[in-house]
Parts: structure tokens; sequence; C-alpha cells
């Protein structure tokens, strides 16, 4: 089988983000069957990574403005039997290609997504950050398995799928996910969970595969080290899945949430106090963190509903 890797770009201020990530593709032990740039609505960018890279495909978002669009655009691009997403601010590790294709393998798989670390601003997680909420910022987190196993959904950052079953079941849906409006205001995710669980309910048998061995580091902003960060993308996350459960139902929706909510994060609290007693003053910070950020995603999903009721009213 071979791999379209698309990379979703908007902004020339991660230019050298997209330099790292471009690498990183190009630096494959398995090599790409080709790499696909997919410029948001941004033309001066488009010409610049047109110029810096003549060996890829470099296409402007023919779809809706925003990440959905552009990785609609790159689906409809890509020649390759399976087509592979990285975020533009992530750097893959060399075995990262080869590890997704084998996911493949498996009986079923659709869809496979892999290990996301995180690459801190400041050169170290902050103390009072809970591993339980790594999501926040884009990465892996624990309560996800740590071995190969089936999910519910990948983390679009770090996930390919079959090129053909994407197009089957409509690709990804606009007004879930990021959008440039969201880039600006409120950063609103949850487009891949929506099409991951769509494409389980319309292809029942399908199988989408976490595979730890496919790794990627995704770089985090000093603003993403921030509380007040975490606080708005948790609120944010809770409005995401008001609209997801809109589409796919609320059990399906919210399956996975609902485990983690119930075992990985008081388990997290918990551990945090026990640290804490231990002398790590974080550990009272991290207990804390997963309190708010349990309670602000709650918020924000019952803010969302709310809404969406209203608008049906």
């Amino acid at each position: 089988m071979n791999t379209s890797v698309v990379i979703c770009v908007y902004t020339e201020e991660r230019w050298e983000d997209i330099r790292q990530a471009v690498e990183s593709v190009e630096s494959q032990t398995r090599p790409a069957y080709e790499l696909i740039l997919v410029v948001d609505y941004n033309p001066d960018l488009h010409l610049k990574l047109k110029r810096a890279y003549p060996q890829a495909i470099v296409v402007e978002n023919t779809h809706a403005k925003g990440l959905s669009g552009g990785k609609n655009t790159g689906v409809a691009t890509a020649g390759g039997e399976i087509v592979a997403f990285l975020d533009d601010d992530a750097v893959a590790d060399p075995g990262w290609l080869e590890a997704l294709e084998e996911g493949f393998q498996d009986q079923g798989v659709v869809g496979v997504g892999g290990r996301t670390e995180p690459l801190w601003a400041s050169g170290r997680r902050p103390r009072w950050f809970p591993y339980e909420f790594d999501w926040t910022v884009g990465c892996s987190y624990r309560g996800m398995p740590e071995v190969r196993a089936p999910i519910r959904n990948v983390m679009g950052g770090n996930a390919a799928f079959l090129r053909d079953v994407v197009s089957e079941v409509g690709g990804f849906h606009s007004g879930i996910g990021r959008s440039v409006q969201g880039r600006k205001s409120r950063p609103l995710g949850c487009e891949e969970t929506e099409f991951c669980i769509r494409l389980s309910q319309r292809k029942p048998g399908s199988v989408m595969l976490f595979e730890p061995r496919a790794v990627i580091g995704h770089k985090v902003s000093d603003q993403r080290e921030r509380f007040a960060y975490f606080r708005s993308r948790c609120y944010a996350e809770g409005l995401s899945k008001a609209l997801v459960t809109r589409e796919v139902g609320t059990q399906d929706g919210l399956a996975s949430e609902r485990a983690h909510a119930l075992k990985a994060l008081p388990l997290g609290a918990l551990r945090g106090v026990g640290e804490a007693l231990r002398g790590d003053a974080g550990g009272l910070g991290r207990a804390g963190a997963i309190v708010v950020g349990l309670a602000w995603t709650t918020w924000g999903y019952v803010v969302g509903s709310a809404r969406l009721r209203w608008a049906r009213s």
C-alpha cells in the first residue's frame, strides 16, 4: 500500500514549523508516495510554498475554509491508497509512516492513529499540567491505550485513513473542527471524532486502530502552556462535543468521554493528591486542574447543547 501525506497550513507565522514538518516527512524510513501541502485561503503562502517545495504537491483549499475543508481537499488530491495527516506544527519520527502503514495489515482496519508527544516551548511540562488532559494540546493522554488496540477515534494530527473510505462516507464535516475564526478565538476541535464515529456507524465492522509506534512530537506554544488556555480549550471541547452528539447521537458521541471521566480522571486526581503528600507540590495543582478541566468541559457541553436546542425551537 502507498501513502499520501497531507499537511494543512494557513499562516506564514508557522514557516519554520512547516519546514520542520516537511523535513520529517522526507526523512521517513518508508518514503511517502507523495507529500501534499494544502493552503487554507492564503495566496501568498501558497506561492511561497510552491517555490520552496517543488518536490511537493502544493494546492489551495477548494472546500470550506478551515481544517476540515483542508483535509477534504487533501483527500481529493491524493493518489495514494492511504491518506496520512500530520499537523503543520508537528515533527514525525523516522518510523512514523511505516508504523501507520503496518497498522492497516490488521483485518477491518480503516484508520490508524499514532502516539503524539508534547514538545513544550518552555522545555518542560508545567508542573500543574495533568497528563490526563494532554488532549488539550493535541497530544496523547493518560487513559488511552498503551499498546496497539482498537479505539473509537484517532487524533487528527497523527492519523491515516483508507482514501476511498473517507470519500465514501462524505469526508470531514465543517462547522465542528477549527476554522479561521476558531483559530483566532475559540479553540474548537473534534472534526476527527465525529468523522470516525460516523464512519463506524455507516460501515459496521470498521476498526480504528491505535498504533503507539507511530510517534510524532507536537509543539506546544507558550500560550498553550497557560492555565487560561487550558480552561478555554476544555470549555471549547464541551461545545464541540455538543455538535458531535447532534450528528452521531449521545451514546456513541460520549462513550469514550464517560469512561475517561469515570475512571481516568478520578484516578488522576487521587494520584495528584498522593504525589503532593509525598512532597511533590505540583501534585495538588494537577489534581485541581483535573477538577477544573472536567467542570469546564461539562459546562461547555451544557451550554452547547442548550444553544442547539434553542436554535431548533
